[in-house]
C-alpha cells in the first residue's frame, strides 16, 4: 500500500505511483496519481526543532531484533498479500536459505550497532507462502521488512502522535526501493478505509531525493500528498535522519530536523489528516515499518552484475518523541 516514485527516463519531475498499483502492475494492469512537486530543505537556522517540549518515549537502537516489538516478513494486512515489487519479504528466520536480517558492528552509528536489511537475488523457484513472484526468474528476490504489528491485528507498538525518526542508510542500487513508513492500527483488519504515512521513499538510482507521502485510501475521504524532498548530500553515502511530526489532526516533514518547506509557498509542508477524528473515536494508532523492497515498474538490469545481486539498508535506530 506504500506509494513510491516510477522511473522518468527524460529527466524530469518523477510520476507517483501508489504501492496498490506496484500490486496491480504485477497482475499486468496499471496505474498512476499526480506529479510529485520538490520541496525545499532550510537552513538550521530557518528551522523549527521538533524535539522543543518533547519527551524520549521509545528508543530503538537496535541491539537485537526483539520479537516482542519486530514482527519481520509481509506488510500486515488482509489487503493483499502483503508483498509489493520484485522482493518476498523473509519471516524473522529468513527464506531460501537466506537471512536478511543482521545486527552488525558500525563505527558510524550512536551505539555501534546497526540493523542491517538484506536483499539478494535468489535467481531460481523459490517457495515463499503466498508469494507471487517465485516462479518468475526477476522477482526471485528475498529482502526484508520489520514492523510492530501482526497480519492477525495484534499491535505491538504503536503511537497517536509524536516525532518520529529514523537514522537510516540507504544503498546505492538499480532496483532498491526502502521505505520507513506507517499505518493506523484499523487499516489491517479494516482495510477500506486506512491511513498511511511515507515519511521517508528511497529509490537508489536518485541519490539526491527521496519521496514523502501521505494517502488515506478508499472512500469516503479518500486523500493524497506527496512532495519530493531533494537533499544537499547522496544519502546513499551515509546515514542520515528522516522525521515526521504527527500532531492531532496534521503531520508534517523533517530531514535532518530541519523542516520542508513546500517550493511554491515557501512554507512548511503541513499535511491534513482528514481522518484524525476517526482514528480518535476508535483509540487508533499509527504504527511503523521499516522495508527494502525492490522496485517492480524499471527495467530489470541487463546483464545483473555481481555487485546488484546483493545490496543492504542499514539503520542506527528508530525513536519517538511526545
Amino acid at each position: 500500500m506504500r506509494t513510491g516514485w516510477s522511473s522518468n527516463p527524460s529527466g524530469g519531475v518523477p510520476d507517483l505511483i501508489s504501492r496498490r498499483d506496484l500490486l496491480i502492475r504485477t497482475a499486468g494492469a496499471a496505474g498512476g496519481l499526480s506529479t510529485a512537486l520538490y520541496a525545499s530543505v532550510p537552513t538550521a537556522e530557518e528551522g523549527m526543532d521538533p524535539l522543543a517540549g518533547r519527551t524520549l518515549v521509545f528508543d530503538e537502537v537496535f541491539a537485537m531484533l526483539d520479537p516482542e516489538i519486530w514482527h519481520a516478513g509481509r506488510k500486515a494486512t488482509t489487503f493483499d498479500s502483503g508483498f509489493y515489487g520484485r522482493s518476498a519479504f523473509a519471516r524473522i528466520e529468513g527464506e531460501e536459505g537466506f537471512q536478511p536480517y543482521e545486527i552488525v558492528d558500525d563505527p558510524q552509528t550512536e551505539n555501534g550497532k546497526a540493523l542491517k536489511i538484506s536483499a539478494r537475488y535468489i535467481g531460481r523457484k523459490m517457495n515463499v507462502p503466498s508469494y507471487y513472484g517465485n516462479d518468475l526468474p526477476e522477482y526471485q528476490w528475498i529482502s526484508g521488512n520489520i514492523q510492530t504489528a501482526k497480519p492477525d491485528g495484534t499491535l505491538l507498538k504503536g503511537w497517536r502522535d509524536g516525532y518520529f525518526e529514523a537514522r537510516m542508510w540507504f544503498p546505492a542500487h538499480p532496483l532498491t526501493f526502502p521505505g520507513f513508513w506507517f499505518l493506523n492500527g484499523r487499516s489491517i483488519l479494516h482495510p477500506e478505509t486506512s491511513i498511511e504515512l511515507d515519511i521517508a521513499e528511497h529509490k537508489g538510482f536518485e541519490p539526491k531525493v527521496y519521496g514523502a507521502y501521505l494517502h488515506e485510501w478508499g472512500e469516503p475521504g479518500q486523500h493524497h500528498e506527496s512532495i519530493g524532498v531533494p537533499t544537499p548530500v547522496d544519502v546513499t553515502t551515509g546515514y542520515f535522519r528522516y522525521g515526521m511530526l504527527v500532531d492531532g489532526a496534521t503531520c508534517s516533514l523533517f530531514f535532518e530536523r530541519q523542516r520542508i518547506e513546500d517550493p511554491v509557498s515557501g512554507e512548511p509542508v503541513i499535511w491534513n489528516i482528514g481522518r484524525a477524528d476517526e482514528m480518535d473515536g476508535q483509540n487508533d494508532v499509527f504504527w511503523p515499518l521499516i522495508t527494502l523492497a525492490l522496485l517492480s515498474d524499471v527495467p530489470f538490469p541487463d546483464p545483473l552484475i555481481e555487485e546488484h545481486r546483493q545490496t543492504a539498508l542499514h539503520v542506527d535506530y528508530f525513536r519517538v518523541w511526545r
